[in-house]
């Protein structure tokens, strides 16, 4: 275990570099690219419930696609972190009316945060594990998206036994289905 944790470390810290090294104007155009190639996705043609993050600390943007989803008549979840770093979800335009843990199962797609991904599907979360507990309450038929920069889908993402895959990665430039 101790191998995998350190691996994570190390990944985490070269992605981390990557971010901070991006100019507000790269991550202005990031976040609306993103917002155009996850609207494309077909489980978003209809209205549906979407839980999806709150970026900061350079994550990839999502202002403009949670404006986007809102305007196209989609329900939009996010998340509130609990103190044991469980996550509580909450109706973007109702802001602190928490609806429970196990909201997110009513979502059909999750956009969720992450640092890299693998094209087996793997993600690498920041290592408090909330979306791993939030991604397990999923219902089979969700969509799970992980929203990364290019560079971000790298050749092998570690993993241990708790970590939860995605369905899929969005990048400004490309949708990536892994099952």
């Amino acid at each position: 275990m101790g191998d995998v944790a350190e691996a994570k470390a190390r990944l985490r810290g070269e992605i981390a570099a990557g971010r901070a090294a991006r100019s507000p104007r790269q991550r202005d155009a990031d976040a609306t690219a993103l917002a155009h190639q996850v609207l494309q996705l077909p489980e978003l043609r209809e209205p549906v419930t979407v839980a999806a993050y709150v970026s900061f600390r350079g994550e990839p943007g999502t202002a403009p696609l949670l404006d986007a989803l809102q305007r196209q008549g989609h329900r939009v979840l996010v998340p509130v972190l609990l103190p044991d770093r469980d996550l509580d979800w909450t109706a973007l335009d109702e802001p602190g009316s928490p609806m429970g843990v196990d909201a997110i199962a009513r979502a059909r797609v999750v956009v969720c945060p992450g640092l890299a991904g693998d094209q087996r599907g793997a993600r690498l979360g920041r290592g408090g594990g909330s979306y791993d507990r939030a991604l397990a309450r999923c219902g089979a038929g969700t969509l799970r998206v992980l929203l990364l920069h290019d560079d971000e889908l790298v050749e092998g993402v570690p993993t241990a036994m708790h970590d939860q895959p995605v369905d899929a990665f969005v990048t400004p430039t490309r949708t990536v289905r892994v099952r």
